[in-house]
């Protein structure tokens, strides 16, 4: 974690008082701060068990989009950057598959592409002019 000036905020702190309530074990929360000290930039990566991402991310990503958008207004108020990664915690049994990254915006809902190409296909089709 790194040192906190007087004016940074405690974000493992406040990602931790945000994450735990979705966690069926909260001590499976592992949460890690970087901050370059030449740079006004912070890292901080989150690792959970796998079973719980659905409740953490949320329908469509909501609850992480909303962590993230509070991480970063809470940033920009002291003149900070932050970025959020999220990892999830692999399994002591299983050495099979390594650590991966996860990226809420890429976790969208498939439904909504569904919607939008349903809507252009129920246009009126075009019946040919005739002269």
């Amino acid at each position: 974690m790194p040192s906190k000036t007087a004016s940074s905020p405690d974000y493992v702190g406040l990602v931790s008082f945000l994450l735990k309530p979705f966690l069926d074990d909260p001590q499976s929360l592992h949460i890690d701060c970087e901050q370059l000290p030449s740079t006004q930039k912070i890292w901080l990566r989150v690792a959970f068990d796998i079973t719980e991402k659905g409740k953490v991310f949320g329908r469509g990503g909501r609850n992480i989009q909303a962590i993230r958008t509070l991480l970063k207004t809470t940033a920009a108020s002291v003149d900070q950057s932050i970025y959020l990664d999220i990892y999830n915690e692999e399994d002591s049994n299983s050495k099979d598959e390594p650590n991966r990254r996860y990226d809420s915006r890429r976790e969208k809902s498939p439904h909504r592409s569904l919607k939008i190409n349903k809507r252009r296909n129920n246009y009126p089709k075009k019946k040919p002019s005739v002269n």
